[in-house]
């Protein structure tokens, strides 16, 4: 039905139907079967543009006619309206919507409507830095406000004069002019579909660098789904193991008896029992120390209570070739940290008597030293006269 509604239309009509349901995409979100009618439609004027020959390599912007230019947006329109459809395979979208917007780009480099700088910039190709990257995204932007101011004036203009000529016509129809309005007309429609064009340019480089950009990221993912897909068997194996071990840790947790931990075992000869099998170690709780200390003597003495001194004597015949021990390890740790603990004490007892005032007082001046030295011999002239030679010893002398 579109095929044969879009063979009857002549390419005016066809790009007016084309570019408001490209305003109505760009504006909002529009279903998939309006934009692929939008898509035939643009096929159809490109089609049509291609058969009439209305632009050639060998001319310029000024050789193209006014009614004309409207139509180098046809690949730009395209390429937009292409990229918004909705596929599983995105990858021949990218491909199809980066060809229409090359296609518009070298049809505009023809007739010297891109920038030299953006050119430039083309050229160099991989030399594109950061610094001259970023300072193409500046420049480009520029050039996109001043497009869209430039449309936004021509626009107020032309309600302005239409206001006028309205207003002019009611008052004196005799007067009313309409070739100057018609020339008006013209030359605001070139200056308004240029300007279009620019801004269209501005967008398509940026449109082609970000669609570049995501057929990359598809192609990369593309790849490693493939890759893998033949890790896929691996993948399953592990997970299944990774299972199994959670599940296994997680029944273990369970079973654990939430108990006290054993108390460790601290008498040695307990322990040597439980090692050489003659006690259980479930006994380690019960269990209290009562083994008397060892007795080096006559084995018929050893175990008993000693009675008389021969016992006593008997007992300390077999006696070890060393000295035994007079404390325990915990008590020669108690009293070394005693002795820690006194010797840290006196340090802080010095650290504090030389942090006084009389020590942090300094050296004294020539006459602090001499007013002390007075002080010192008033005190003992005082103490002099107080104390008489040979007072103490009145009660020594015969006479005394």
């Amino acid at each position: 039905m579109v095929e044969r509604n879009t063979e009857e239309l002549p390419l005016p009509a066809l790009f007016e139907q084309a570019r408001q349901i490209h305003y109505a995409a760009s504006e909002s979100s529009v279903d998939q079967d309006t934009v692929r009618k939008g898509i035939e439609l643009l096929k159809r004027c490109d089609q049509m543009v291609s058969k009439l020959g209305l632009f050639s390599s060998n001319e310029t912007k000024d050789d193209v006619s006014t009614s004309n230019l409207k139509y180098l947006l046809v690949p730009f329109y395209l390429s937009e309206l292409t990229e918004k459809v909705a596929q599983e395979d995105r990858i021949p979208i990218l491909k199809a919507s980066q060809d229409h917007l090359k296609e518009f780009i070298s049809i505009c480099e023809a007739l010297e409507l891109v920038p030299e700088d953006e050119l430039d910039a083309s050229r160099q190709g991989a030399a594109d830095t950061f610094a001259t990257h970023r300072a193409k995204k500046i420049a480009r932007f520029k050039r996109q406000k001043a497009a869209e101011a430039k449309l936004q004036e021509i626009k107020e203009r032309k309600e302005r004069r239409g206001r006028s000529l309205r207003a002019t016509a009611l008052s004196n129809p005799v007067d009313f002019d309409e070739e100057d309005a018609l020339d008006d007309d013209g030359e605001e429609e070139r200056e308004a579909w240029l300007g279009t064009i620019s801004l269209a340019l501005c967008k398509a480089f940026d449109l082609l660098e970000m669609l570049k950009k995501e057929e990359e990221m598809l192609l990369a993912v593309k790849e490693r789904q493939s890759k893998d897909g033949e890790e896929e068997f691996a993948r399953e194996v592990l997970d299944e193991r990774t299972t199994k071990v959670e599940t296994w840790h997680r029944n273990a947790a369970t079973r654990v008896p939430l108990s006290k931990p054993i108390e460790p075992i601290t008498c040695a000869t307990f322990a040597q029992d439980v090692i050489e099998g003659r006690a259980s170690i479930s006994q380690a709780s019960g269990h209290k120390h009562h083994h008397q200390p060892l007795i080096f003597g006559p084995s018929s003495l050893v175990g008993r209570q000693i009675t008389s001194e021969r016992e006593r004597i008997a007992a300390q015949v077999f006696q070890p070739g060393f000295r035994l021990p007079t404390m325990s390890i915990e008590e020669a740790g108690l009293r070394e940290m005693e002795m820690m603990n006194t010797w840290q004490e006196r340090n802080a007892e010095y650290m504090k008597e030389a942090n006084s005032s009389w020590h942090r007082d300094g050296p004294r001046t020539a006459e602090e030293e001499e007013d002390a030295e007075e002080d010192k011999a008033r005190a003992f002239d005082d103490w002099k006269d107080d104390n008489p030679r040979g007072a103490g010893n009145k009660k020594l002398t015969p006479c005394g």
